[in-house]
């Protein structure tokens, strides 16, 4: 709500697209079902990109619409599904390697996605990239306890100095993208505000990594309030 009204309708799309996905490991306990709604959607996206025609479903509907009229890349759509098969089962990530490639797939991703689908070129791809993959990390780092409630394993190295480095590699990612993005339009740079709460909660992850098993990384209703204010006027990073 906090992008350009032209830029909502596109945005709203894409975002309930991952929501729709990002939820259906968890709505049910039989990971054959689960598997087959994230297959489903996979599917969505391969007609989508076919021409075929589109299914009669809110989300994927216009999904389908938006991938054929903003050339959203079909690949990157179907690595971000299928790369919540994580989710599905309890095994832990193989190493800090596989879970970079979680979040690449997942909230680089989307933000890439974003980008293209309010016309940022190819050109945008590191940047939005970057920023989407602290974007990630800092909502991983927060939903840490609830995962582990739920018999995840989110983290491959839970000790407070692993945490704290894996918080630094995003706050050096979160850098270099805001470098990168500095050429990027307004209409374009809307796409990054997904990112608006990433710096200060990682900031708070690497200073004080207890926080991230506690559940208490999360920021003040004041800082809350004023990051989302900065990011509106800014249009972005």
């Amino acid at each position: 709500m906090a992008a350009p009204v032209a830029a909502r309708e596109r945005l709203f799309v894409l975002y309930a697209f991952n929501l729709e996905v990002a939820r259906a490991p968890w709505v049910t306990q039989e990971p054959l079902i689960a598997e087959m709604r994230l297959q489903w959607w996979r599917d969505v996206v391969t007609e989508a990109e076919a021409g075929r025609p589109v299914r009669a479903h809110e989300v994927a509907g216009p999904l389908a619409v938006l991938i054929r009229t903003a050339g959203l890349p079909g690949a990157v759509l179907d690595a971000l599904v299928a790369a919540r098969r994580w989710d599905v089962y309890r095994d832990p990530f193989a190493d800090g390697a596989a879970l970079e490639a979680y979040l690449e797939e997942t909230g680089a991703g989307l933000m890439w996605l974003a980008g293209r689908a309010l016309g940022a070129g190819a050109e945008a791809e590191a940047g939005l990239r970057a920023a989407g993959w602290a974007a990630g990390l800092a909502g991983f780092l927060r939903a840490v306890p609830e995962l582990e409630a739920r018999g995840r394993v989110p983290l491959p190295d839970a000790a407070p100095e692993a945490v704290a480095a894996l918080a630094r590699a995003g706050l050096a990612r979160l850098e270099g993208a805001r470098a990168g993005l500095r050429g990027l339009a307004p209409p374009q740079r809307a796409a990054t505000l997904a990112a608006w709460q990433a710096g200060p909660i990682l900031r708070l992850a690497a200073a004080e990594p207890a926080r991230v098993a506690a559940g208490t990384l999360h920021l003040s209703e004041f800082a809350r309030r004023w990051g989302l204010l900065r990011a509106g006027w800014r249009g972005g990073l």
